[in-house]
């Protein structure tokens, strides 16, 4: 999957329409829409769980140079830090690339993990909110005890139940 494409899931009400590109997404939004106007319709990103609202404008083509994907920002070290990566070899900036690189290889998985279950929770907020058990989920849900809040949240609707739980498993990008 390549991580410049948003990947979103569209509902509608407690049922769950599709999951795909903000592409595919608009497409079965808008046709959603003109089959039923008064229908409950709601986007969500998958790498976030937070509803987002689409723009559903015609989107003109782009002019310009392309974006180079390095972005400039203020770092604030004492003077020994700043002594200390003016001594690494390429400087300052490549220390801190490979420090950056480094730490993100070592804490991928934890990052991972609190990802998902901050997205399943992100959902669960906005769909089930008001549900029964929703306390005691979520503290299966932040617990990492899949089997006790798959048990809670039986109750639920099925694409709500079913969207919470691969956002836990970081399969969210899965279609019904």
């Amino acid at each position: 999957m390549d991580d410049d494409i948003r990947r979103l899931v569209l509902f509608d009400g407690p049922d769950r329409i599709v999951a795909g590109t903000e592409a595919v997404v608009s497409a079965a939004f808008q046709t959603a829409l003109a089959s039923s106007p008064q229908a409950a319709l709601r986007v969500f990103d998958l790498q976030t769980g937070r509803a987002v609202d689409l723009d559903l404008r015609p989107t003109p083509p782009k002019r310009g140079r392309p974006r180079l994907g390095v972005s400039a920002r203020e770092v604030t070290l004492l003077p020994r830090h700043w002594d200390w990566l003016a001594a690494q070899p390429g400087g300052a900036s490549a220390a801190l690339r490979r420090l950056v690189e480094q730490a993100r290889k070592t804490a991928a998985d934890d990052d991972a993990r609190r990802r998902r279950i901050d997205a399943a929770y992100g959902f669960m907020v906005e769909m089930a909110g008001d549900a029964r058990n929703f306390e005691e989920a979520s503290r299966a849900l932040f617990a990492g005890d899949r089997e006790r809040l798959a048990a809670l949240i039986a109750p639920w609707p099925a694409d709500v139940r079913a969207q919470i739980l691969d956002l836990f498993d970081g399969e969210a990008v899965s279609s019904p």
